[in-house]
């Protein structure tokens, strides 16, 4: 692996579209990335831009057919990386950056599988009974993203839990998922979407779903959401243990895009109808303040003291 030497002109040219993409279309997770060095900074804006390929994929205005057939020709450019069948001058700047990523890098790519396995749920319309079967696609979807951000990050040498550090990566993307759901809640239900738990819903009288500014007239949405909202917290508890075990800026990127999610719901928890009048977002002065959070150290420490106290 080596991170160090000077990619060629055509692969900077690939990363530079790549972290132009990301700028643009993935303002939280920019600005966390913007704490890691350049080597790392580049992989991790190709993750995100063969991500989005594959999102867009799933948004779009197709038809499941061609939706399907679309999702499959990603999958056959993934292949192509995996085979280090991508050359430098590929027309191709995304499948350039990251066949270069997956050269510097132990990307786990069998994680973008997974990722376009979750995307044709979507396309298929398919719906969650259960929250073990919302989970299912939440790996998919976030756990899988989060293994192969790891693949960038690695681990520090002489870590504790090394050996658990993809594990705490997977829960720290369902955190950061469904922490996704509650804020889009109303834009996916205008999309025909539907991701709660169909048992949840039912339960907090909340099965007709989203497509007003209002909560169900006889239901307990405000009961939902925070049900949902001390999900998210166990599973960012979980998550967090990662912290400890990465370097200082692979940590204060972690940290601070985590951060930024964990403060969303913090909104969510204070207004939970806030999630149908529009986007809830943070201020750049709060984003500021939760990455300087991060550059300290201070999540990752708090979480390691609260690990050897809970240490047998």
């Amino acid at each position: 692996m080596d991170t160090t030497t000077q990619p060629p002109p055509p692969v900077q040219a690939a990363y530079s579209y790549c972290e132009a993409v990301t700028a643009r279309q993935a303002r939280n997770f920019a600005y966390g990335i913007r704490l890691l060095p350049t080597a790392k900074r580049q992989a991790m804006s190709a993750l995100y831009a063969f991500s989005r390929r594959v999102d867009d994929i799933g948004d779009g205005g197709l038809g499941p057919e061609d939706k399907h057939s679309r999702l499959e020709a990603t999958r056959e450019v993934l292949d192509r990386v995996r085979r280090g069948a991508v050359a430098e001058d590929d027309t191709d700047p995304v499948a350039v950056a990251l066949a270069d990523a997956a050269a510097r890098f132990p990307l786990p790519l069998e994680g973008f599988d997974e990722l376009i396995d979750g995307v044709l749920m979507d396309v298929r319309g398919e719906t969650y009974e259960t929250w073990d079967d919302l989970r299912v696609y939440c790996r998919c979807v976030a756990g899988a993203i989060g293994r192969l951000s790891l693949g960038v990050f690695g681990t520090a040498p002489g870590a504790r839990e090394a050996g658990r550090a993809a594990e705490y990566a997977d829960t720290l993307g369902l955190a950061l998922q469904l922490t996704n759901i509650l804020r889009d809640l109303r834009e996916d239900a205008a999309n025909g979407r539907s991701y709660l738990p169909a048992e949840e819903l039912a339960k907090f009288g909340c099965s007709d779903g989203f497509r007003t500014a209002s909560p169900p007239a006889d239901g307990d949405f405000a009961g939902l959401v925070q049900h949902q909202v001390r999900r998210a917290r166990a599973l960012f508890a979980e998550g967090y243990r990662l912290l400890p075990l990465l370097d200082r800026r692979s940590g204060a990127c972690v940290a601070a895009m985590a951060g930024i999610y964990r403060r969303l719901l913090d909104r969510i928890e204070r207004d939970p109808e806030a999630v149908l009048r529009g986007r809830v977002s943070l201020p750049g002065h709060e984003k500021a303040y939760v990455a300087v959070r991060g550059l300290s150290g201070l999540d990752a420490r708090t979480v390691s003291r609260r690990s050897e106290r809970t240490r047998p």
